[in-house]
């Protein structure tokens, strides 16, 4: 699940027109210690609410869509704030050794250290998971959400959509060996998926039962995404039923959604959420 590389985004940002002053901004990368993990962070200052990108499993904060939403924030004064995960990108540890647990501790570090008053929360696909499960946790809290922006979102994904299609060999391996390295589409490195990260996913269901994020969503999904079916989406629709929930279905979308058109309609999602 990896994202268009930079320089993509530097020609799809200069044709949306979110590059000020007809440049691509560069944030320098800082560093925030948290939960005893080095985590890296590029924050685009600006008025709040704060925009705060929660990227996609094995992505990173300089991927498509997080760099012209941060190009988006500096051309029109807001905050956006985006990191990587702890054995992602630019931050410390080993990518194996994480879980949905780790990375969401790692989020709301972030969010808690810059995310401000109301943040609004911008997820990609595994992202969309960590969106709703900090959202769940801020609503607990009485803590306001200014709203959800999911792309692509895949809650549950541990288990609907990696277990339950591997094969019995496949299940196997994990039980007995730890971890099972998987072919993927977007790398040249096998994917490790290891028993823990399946347990702690399965600690961490989502679609279980009906549930309230006490904030608008806005869901942007493909119809022809191999990876997160449309219809998983219209299931998480299914069990935010108290929440103001808009779906858009792109019937040529695939998983990434990176292409200019899919851009324009994500930073219109953005712009209306934190109006």
């Amino acid at each position: 699940m990896r994202e268009v590389n930079t320089r993509d985004a530097v020609y799809i940002a200069l044709r949306l027109g979110h590059a000020p002053g007809g440049r691509i901004s560069v944030h320098q990368t800082e560093f925030l210690t948290a939960n005893g993990r080095r985590l890296a962070l590029r924050i685009q200052e600006g008025k709040d609410p704060a925009i705060v990108w929660l990227g996609g499993f094995r992505s990173d904060m300089v991927s498509t869509k997080a760099s012209v939403i941060a190009d988006w924030g500096a051309k029109t004064g807001r905050k956006v704030v985006r990191f990587d995960y702890s054995g992602h990108g630019e931050s410390e540890g080993r990518f194996e050794d994480g879980t949905i647990s780790d990375w969401l501790a790692d989020a709301l570090a972030v969010i808690g250290a810059h995310g401000g008053a109301a943040p609004v929360l911008v997820g990609s696909s595994m992202g969309g998971w960590i969106a709703l499960l900090a959202a769940r946790r801020f609503a607990a809290e009485g803590r306001p959400l200014g709203g959800l922006v999911l792309v692509a979102p895949a809650p549950d994904f541990t288990e609907d959509l990696m277990w339950a299609r591997f094969s019995e060999d496949i299940r196997q391996t994990i039980l007995t060996e730890g971890v099972y390295r998987a072919p993927s589409q977007y790398s040249d490195e096998p994917t490790p998926i290891t028993r823990a990260f399946i347990e702690d996913g399965r600690a961490n269901r989502v679609l279980g039962a009906p549930f309230r994020v006490g904030a608008p969503v806005r869901v942007l999904q493909g119809m022809d995404d191999p990876d997160v079916p449309w219809e998983h989406a219209m299931k998480l629709v299914e069990h935010l039923a108290e929440d103001d929930v808009i779906v858009t279905l792109i019937k040529d979308g695939d998983h990434r959604l990176s292409r200019p058109e899919d851009l324009e309609k994500l930073i219109s999602a953005v712009e209306a959420m934190s109006a």
